[in-house]
């Protein structure tokens, strides 16, 4: 029974589209529908990971076919956590969601999607198959797609227009990775294939295999070269949508090649030089990306970008205190980045601009949101003891330790990098004097909404109080990461608990 709940999630989301389909055109409906199965999909989340933690796996074996032949679920430690980072982001911007989104995007199906998107992502954290793993993808693809359109307006259609191209190209990359696999190993089943494929003669054809992988998911995960569309396409959606995409969907693609590149592939001297490379490489760009940007959104998507590189420089050093340091680094950065969007909404319904030189005196005309915004950017600088600063410095030893100086420099100057951008938007948003309004007619700036108020800003207290706990319970969080890392390093302990378990 236990092993069954690994689903429940899952199930929730997708039984609440359904039903919001009953209620298409009714707003106010579709928002406390939406509202009810987000909250009992973060309660079954936080059991989820509970379970998972004390029983160390739960694997789910569908319609009882034993593995290697029916479709697998497995909640490990790693599952568990991305699980419960997305029951806590889809349970907050889904109330901000609430407030922030005009009643034409509600009405064009904003919930409904929101939850086959939500629903998705939680299948490809749980899913033990490949071939399953590229179906919840195409379910997000498909998801945060139609997200992306809602509106039709001319500047989300040519972000929309290049965000589907790239990751249809990237679909196809991993399609044809499976096919490769399958052809070589004959089973879809990420567990079996960590078995056959060490049985497999054609090592050329495994390593091109793997750089299949990793090109299809580097192109989600936005890494070097590959990343142009995410900047292009982020600053282009509502603010609710961008909070899920920037804290979640990369994320996802990173998730991935972390699964595949310890279960799978064991990477050798080149692979590893490969991912350190395009480790440093994402992180110059990214960095270098947000220093002419006056965009708060287009500074947000740089850093996003920038700081995936922290993540594919720990798979790089490929050591237990590097998948430590990156698992760490997830948990902060979903939450962290999330909360920033949410936070850039928030400015534009009370300064209808996102454009820097248009903004000011926010800290003067609302020191309460000013304090709780600055609590955010001091966390995603990593100021200590905050949530940013733990896994940085774990990552930067590790660098040290295994006499990577390149990594080690490029880490310390990505982090100079962000400190100096945010201080420049916390002087130019919060600090200095407001210019003028943004057009004639208006006399005035617009006041914090009343209407809605407690949805905008509550959804911001409760990530802000959750960055909160992880920078101060940084020792609970490294426990957990570091359960985690041992079971990445430790592949059969996964492998085990996939083909042991019957039911």
């Amino acid at each position: 029974m236990t092993t069954n709940f690994i689903l429940a999630p899952i199930i929730v989301h997708f039984i609440t589209a359904i039903i919001l389909l009953c209620f298409w055109k009714k707003v106010l409906a579709q928002k406390i529908i939406s509202v009810i199965g987000n909250s009992i999909a973060f309660i079954l989340c936080v059991k989820l990971f509970e379970l998972t933690l004390t029983n160390d796996y739960l694997v789910l074996q569908t319609g009882n076919w034993k593995a290697p032949f029916g479709i697998t679920f497995i909640s490990d430690t790693l599952s568990a956590i991305m699980v419960l980072l997305t029951g806590i982001v889809s349970l907050a911007v889904g109330i901000y969601s609430t407030s922030a989104l005009n009643v034409s995007r509600i009405r064009f199906g904003y919930f409904f999607t929101f939850h086959l998107l939500i629903m998705g992502l939680l299948g490809a954290f749980l899913t033990g198959d490949i071939f399953n793993l590229y179906v919840w993808f195409e379910v997000v693809i498909i998801s945060s797609f139609i997200l992306m359109t809602v509106g039709g307006k001319k500047m989300q259609m040519e972000g929309a227009i290049k965000y589907v191209t790239m990751n249809i190209l990237a679909s196809s990359i991993f399609l044809t990775a499976i096919g490769i696999l399958y052809g070589i190993t004959g089973s879809l089943n990420i567990a079996d294939i960590a078995l056959k494929i060490q049985e497999v003669e054609n090592k050329g054809l495994v390593t091109v295999t793997s750089l299949l992988f990793f090109v299809g998911f580097g192109i989600k995960s936005a890494i070097f070269p590959l990343y142009f569309w995410l900047p292009s396409s982020y600053h282009t959606t509502p603010s609710a949508i961008a909070a899920i995409f920037g804290g979640l969907l990369t994320k996802m693609g990173v998730y991935a090649m972390i699964r595949v590149f310890t279960i799978i592939f064991v990477p050798d001297n080149f692979t590893t030089i490969l991912f350190i490379v395009i480790a440093v490489l994402t992180m110059l760009t990214g960095a270098l990306g947000t220093l002419n940007k006056k965009n708060i959104r287009r500074i947000l998507s740089y850093l996003i970008v920038c700081h995936i590189g922290y993540l594919i420089a720990g798979v790089g050093l490929y050591t237990e205190l590097a998948f430590t340091a990156i698992i760490f680094y997830l948990i902060h950065d979903v939450i962290v980045k999330s909360n920033m969007f949410m936070i850039t909404g928030v400015i534009v319904k009370i300064r209808e601009s996102v454009d820097m030189t248009r903004l000011g005196s926010l800290l003067k005309d609302y020191p309460k949101f000013s304090m709780l915004a600055a609590l955010v950017f001091l966390s995603l600088v990593g100021i200590p003891p905050l949530s940013g600063f733990w896994p940085k410095i774990l990552l930067l030893k590790e660098s040290f330790v295994q006499g990577n100086y390149v990594l080690l420099l490029t880490l310390i100057l990505a982090s100079f990098v962000t400190l100096f951008v945010i201080i420049r938007m916390w002087i130019e948003i919060f600090w200095k004097e407001s210019p003028k309004p943004l057009t004639e007619e208006m006399d005035h700036f617009a006041p914090m909404p009343k209407s809605g108020k407690f949805a905008l800003i509550a959804p911001i207290v409760f990530l802000t109080v959750v960055s909160l706990f992880i920078g101060f319970g940084a020792n609970s969080i490294f426990k957990i990461s570091e359960k985690a890392a041992y079971e990445l390093k430790h592949k059969e302990i996964y492998i085990d608990a996939v083909m042991k378990t019957n039911t």
